[in-house]
């Protein structure tokens, strides 16, 4: 698949998402938003989501598009600004993937965050997309809206990948619609 292509699709989800957030009357981001880093008044939270696990597929035979069901625990912010996390997702393939790893809040203004993150950890592939090792990695990023309980709505785009460690490694892309409980 080409880059173009996984670009416009992309690109196609963002306008979908911002349609449904409008509609939704999600308020727009601040125009002159300060930005911050971190969250260290935000509690622990539960993270649970669902979406899609290999939204481009390859040309390899076993590549296919699954419906795909994720839990995380984020414990905040622990080191600094960097809030580590531990996680397990499962696919409608039987695929399942147990990590953990760090993410660093980026605040604009009070409400809306950006969370890029990094995760590594083993996988079973199940009965779909063969990514070419037990230990996969996985990078990628949440943009979520904080609400006034802390709680957060955001969706979170992923790459996950054996970064080379065998010859086979066509990497995957995911996309989830995830909602964090803060825990007390």
């Amino acid at each position: 698949m080409s880059l173009s292509t996984i670009g416009a699709r992309v690109a196609r989800a963002v306008v979908i998402l911002a349609a449904v957030a409008v509609l939704c009357g999600v308020p727009a981001l601040p125009a002159a938003a300060q930005i911050t880093f971190g969250s260290p008044s935000d509690p622990p939270r539960l993270a649970l989501g669902a979406g899609a696990f290999d939204i481009t597929p390859s040309n390899h035979k076993d590549a296919q598009t699954a419906a795909e069901f994720r839990g995380e625990y984020r414990f905040g912010d622990v080191l600094s600004v960097i809030a580590p996390f531990v996680g397990v997702s499962a696919t409608s393939d039987g695929a399942a993937y147990g990590y953990f790893g760090f993410g660093v809040d980026v605040n604009f203004g009070p409400n809306w965050v950006l969370t890029p993150n990094g995760a590594a950890g083993v996988f079973e592939r199940g009965s779909g997309t063969k990514l070419g090792s037990w230990w996969e990695f996985r990078t990628g990023a949440e943009l979520a809206y904080r609400f006034a309980d802390s709680s957060r709505l955001g969706v979170a785009f992923n790459h996950t990948s054996n970064a080379g460690l065998t010859k086979r490694n066509p990497g995957e892309q995911s996309i989830a619609l995830m909602y964090s409980i803060p825990m007390p």
